[in-house]
């Protein structure tokens, strides 16, 4: 179903089973921007599995004039504090080409609106530091970072490691 906006011939949908391959190649794109392309490990099986079988995440593909140029991917977390859900924004990507018509913000727009539809307390994600086009288009409209958290993480061998200490 086909999701009309404010911009001409721009929609969104959400992605279905047969949209898996196109959404790597939106994960492969915007991993090639941020400099990381040698980080996606994902392959179309994994990204099947993980967002039409086990439900994991959802994607909102943006088409202009009925081809896709954005992707948005993101899944529910939770805020203790607020006692509520929020929506975790993992990616967002526009194509080079269509950049600058408002893409974008329209898909922010919407899943700001998905979040107040679904009563969450927060729409957040995270935005390399370096990317200052980015940072500047995300205080345009009122987003606050949050400078005084710090990220960590646990992967491969680390966590791994730290997943057979239960239980001893």
């Amino acid at each position: 179903m086909l999701i009309d906006t404010n911009i001409d011939d721009f929609k969104l949908r959400f992605a279905e089973e047969k949209d898996v391959p196109l959404i790597l190649e939106f994960i492969r794109e915007l991993a090639n921007y941020e400099k990381m392309l040698n980080e996606v490990v994902a392959t179309e099986e994994i990204l099947k599995e993980s967002l039409f079988e086990r439900k994991m995440a959802e994607v909102i593909i943006g088409e202009y004039k009925n081809k896709p140029v954005a992707f948005a991917l993101f899944f529910h977390n939770f805020s203790t504090f607020l006692g509520r859900p929020g929506i975790y924004l993992e990616d967002l990507y526009v194509k080079p080409e269509v950049r600058g018509r408002g893409i974008g913000k329209t898909m922010l727009s919407f899943l700001a609106k998905l979040c107040v539809e679904r009563k969450c307390g927060r729409l957040e994600w995270w935005c390399l530091d370096w990317n200052e086009s980015a940072i500047e288009f995300y205080k345009q409209m009122g987003a606050i970072p949050m400078d005084e958290w710090t990220v960590y993480r646990l992967c491969d061998e680390a966590l791994d490691r730290l997943a057979m200490e239960f239980g001893k």
